[in-house]
């Protein structure tokens, strides 16, 4: 169990569009839980569910997000080899987190209320 998910569910939709625009709030909600490097958040997201998700993909977020001061790094000696750069949310990035969590459970309420049929189909009449 991951954030709370069971691991079995569907498969995520592979649309890049569609990813583009969770991922920040993603990596904000995978550094909530605990400071990470960028590697280790790839290797996080694909126990998620996001198996094809990229370096290439999370790298860019995490600099966006420091930039715009959502997260902060900071470096830590690895035995393995060079220091490896941790990421931690900030205040600012940890209450952007929460407005984007409401954002995105009232637009899966819509988009679930669209795709849901109704009880019972109502009857055309010409």
């Amino acid at each position: 169990m991951v954030l709370g998910v069971p691991r079995s569910r569907p498969s995520p939709p592979r649309d890049p569009q569609l990813l583009k625009g969770v991922l920040p709030m993603l990596v904000l909600a995978l550094l909530r839980e605990s400071d990470s490097y960028g590697y280790e958040l790839v290797t996080r997201l694909q126990d998620l569910g996001l198996e094809d998700i990229a370096a290439g993909s999370v790298y860019p977020v995490l600099t966006r997000l420091e930039r715009d001061g959502d997260v902060e790094s900071y470096l830590v000696q690895s035995s393995a080899g060079p220091a490896r750069k941790y990421y931690r949310p900030t205040p600012a990035g940890l209450q952007h987190l929460l407005t984007q969590r409401r954002a995105w459970q009232a637009l899966t309420h819509v988009v679930t209320l669209a795709l849901t049929p109704p009880p019972h189909p109502k009857e055309h009449r010409s």
